[in-house]
């Protein structure tokens, strides 16, 4: 393992990497995990990365784990590139490339930090992990648990939607949820009292509470830098809850930067929903991180970005202002318009949360932020199945007609004047 130590990021104290060692024994910030960079560079190079087989795990000197036996994957990570011409032509920027992580093994980018999460939990010797989740975390945490046979307990909100319910129930694992009492979420509370009372290893979706599974999502960063031929895109979009995918997105592309493995940083976008938007509010507002203040009634119909708390907002806001990117908030009508361009020019079809970053894209362009001839990568986070009510209600109810050729004829002259209009 290549880990040097453990940085507090609010108060900036060291720490020898430990068993169980989670948050900053000082104030209990958040711990970010600082690698030798001189020996990783002794062992690795981009024509040794182009030599590797695809997936996360071909930049093992980058991730946290000690011992390869320790790996538990299900073949995430290696997610196509893919270049949308016909998005293109529809939001009229010149070169726009999806970064698709629907094809992740449980359909969402999840799966990448989870690998690394359950990884390192077996690494500790856990039996149990928790975690607190709107869902595709907690999805991804409970299949690679499953791999590695150790318990999952998953905290979710009431609200979470029967889909992901199923899903979790499939992979075995303890659905929970979470009522709220007081201020503080519900779902966090109670992964704290596990992690406290019985030992249960914790692995949210956040960096806040673990600095190990977050790693997974830098290597997203990594693929897009070498799809590209180890140059970087004008622009990065990335969908926005904690501002956990945005930091660890960013980490990936200093450490690139650092390595000269690339000349020169993407400007990152990090779109949130309007119905819960407190990173966007600091960022425009320039508020200290520490003094965001929770986000009051939440609502969205991209379900995965509900996050009042803005857990990682002291890595992701920082990050945004040191690539020179931007905060946006989308309403749920444009993720919705996103959403269904998305599947009709692409044949992506992505979750709400999955397809803000299109949106965002389509509202900064036409508010002139983004120049019409730059290069843009969209993260494309989840995969449409994952919310299958939001998808129901989206989709158009088929028409009936008997085997008649005046009744087929009529239905194509229609379809196509409806095309038209839209």
């Amino acid at each position: 393992m290549f880990v040097k130590t453990l940085k507090c990021v609010k108060c900036g104290i060291s720490h020898k990497p430990a068993k169980g060692l989670y948050l900053c024994r000082r104030c209990g910030g958040k711990l970010d995990i600082i690698y030798d960079y001189d020996k990783i560079s002794e062992k690795v190079n981009k024509k040794e990365l182009e030599k590797r087989e695809r997936g996360m795990w071909k930049y093992k000197e980058f991730l946290p784990i000690e011992n390869i036996k320790n790996i538990v994957t299900l073949g995430e990570g290696g997610t196509p590139l893919i270049k949308a011409k016909n998005l293109s032509e529809k939001i009229g920027v010149k070169h726009i490339f999806l970064k698709d992580e629907t094809r992740n093994p449980t359909g969402s980018f999840k799966d990448r930090p989870m690998s690394v999460g359950v990884s390192k939990a077996v690494e500790f010797g856990a039996d149990s992990v928790v975690a607190a989740s709107s869902g595709n975390a907690a999805i991804a945490l409970a299949a690679y648990s499953a791999r590695a046979k150790i318990n999952c307990y998953a905290f979710v909100p009431t609200d979470v939607s029967t889909a992901k319910i199923a899903q979790l129930s499939i992979y075995g694992a303890k659905v929970i949820k979470s009522i709220a009492k007081g201020k503080e979420d519900p779902c966090y509370q109670l992964m704290k009292i596990g992690r406290d009372r019985y030992g249960w290893h914790p692995v949210p979706s956040c960096g806040a509470f673990n600095p190990y599974q977050p790693e997974g999502s830098k290597t997203i960063a990594y693929e897009i830098c070498e799809q590209l031929g180890f140059q970087v895109p004008d622009w990065v979009f990335i969908p926005m809850g904690a501002g956990t995918l945005l930091s660890g997105n960013a980490k990936g592309y200093f450490e690139f930067k650092d390595l000269d493995f690339i000349d020169t940083l993407p400007r990152l976008a990090g779109i949130q929903a309007e119905g819960c938007a407190p990173i966007v509010k600091g960022f425009k507002e320039d508020i200290d991180p520490y003094d965001i203040p929770i986000w009051e009634n939440p609502h969205t119909v991209a379900g995965g970005l509900i996050d009042p708390y803005p857990w990682d907002v002291d890595t992701a806001i920082p990050a945004i202002k040191k690539t020179k990117g931007v905060a946006e908030q989308v309403t749920d009508d444009d993720i919705f318009f996103a959403e269904k361009l998305l599947g009709k020019t692409e044949g992506i079809f992505a979750e709400p949360s999955g397809a803000a970053g299109v949106a965002g894209l389509k509202k900064l362009v036409e508010t002139g932020v983004i120049d019409r001839g730059d290069t843009v990568v969209i993260e494309i986070t989840g995969a449409g199945l994952k919310d299958q009510k939001v998808a129901m209600e989206l989709a158009q109810k088929p028409l009936e007609i008997q085997p008649d050729i005046e009744q087929l004829e009529r239905v194509i002259r229609d379809t196509e004047n409806l095309s038209r209009v839209q």
